[in-house]
């Protein structure tokens, strides 16, 4: 009997093995097509086969993009966008995290709960008010005022993450702080910003996606070329009579890496910030 269940045992590991490659293939495929497109010819590109690694391979799609787009102009906006706002919506969301974390006032429940509310709703619902307020506030047109745009569409997410990992922190440090003489801003710089390093990773990553990936925000608020930034960049490959499909490959790949290193970098912050900040809260 023992054998047997060994047996079962071992043959259920082979199919949720096999299981894992399958969603792993599924997942992984699109984007190996997508490498197979960036690197066909200008003959094949409307050819409708699944080759992984086209005839006649050529990598002139990274060379136009590289050399004949301004391809880095464009990532030196979204660097720039993405930056400023994840060191925005960080410095923000430590602070306003802490505050709903530890501070006892009327009123804390139905402010979180307004802040969790603003997540039910898609950022397209915003673009009208947002274009508006920018409009009035002279940033129209402007990369400070998709910064603007973008931290207040990531904060509530970015609140909610820091206010669950601050939970999680005992009170007893910053108490210990406190009787040792420091001030309540030098016990929370001092002990409770360095203790929550993962959650302050989650947040400048989700803040900083937020900056490199979103379009609808940026297509509204943006109409000079000169300000574009990479998915805007990559859209102009669009045009009513031609698509550059080889190069749009190419460019959503190179746009792809820097986030890709960036995860890799950060994984073990990732684990530790995704988990633990949500044991209490």
């Amino acid at each position: 009997m023992a054998r047997g269940r060994r047996v079962a045992r071992a043959w259920e590991m082979v199919w949720v093995h096999a299981l894992v490659w399958l969603l792993v293939l599924f997942a992984v495929f699109p984007v190996l097509q997508v490498v197979g497109i960036s690197l066909r010819p200008g003959d094949q590109l409307y050819s409708t086969e699944l080759r992984l690694i086209p005839e006649n391979a050529t990598f002139d799609a990274y060379r136009i993009m590289l050399t004949e787009k301004p391809f880095f102009r464009w990532l030196g906006n979204s660097l720039l966008v993405s930056l400023a706002t994840a060191l925005v919506g960080v410095a923000l969301a430590s602070l306003g995290g802490f505050a709903l974390s530890r501070a006892r006032f009327a009123g804390r429940g139905a402010v979180l709960q307004g802040i969790l509310m603003t997540q039910m709703f898609p950022a397209t619902m915003l673009l009208l008010p947002l274009y508006l307020l920018m409009r009035k506030l002279h940033l129209v047109d402007t990369l400070a005022g998709v910064v603007v745009a973008y931290v207040a569409t990531a904060l509530p997410f970015c609140i909610w993450t820091m206010k669950g990992y601050y939970d999680t922190i005992p009170e007893a440090l910053n108490e210990a702080a406190l009787i040792d003489g420091c001030t309540p801003l030098t016990a929370f710089f001092r002990v409770t910003l360095p203790l929550s390093a993962p959650a302050l990773v989650i947040t400048a990553l989700f803040s900083f996606m937020t900056g490199w990936s979103e379009f609808m925000v940026a297509r509204v608020l943006l109409a000079s070329q000169e300000l574009m930034t990479l998915p805007l960049g990559l859209e102009s490959l669009f045009t009513t009579y031609q698509t550059e499909w080889a190069n749009y490959a190419a460019g959503s790949l190179l746009v792809c890496l820097p986030v890709v290193a960036l995860f890799l970098a950060l994984n073990r912050f990732l684990v530790s910030g995704l988990t633990l900040g949500s044991v209490k809260g």
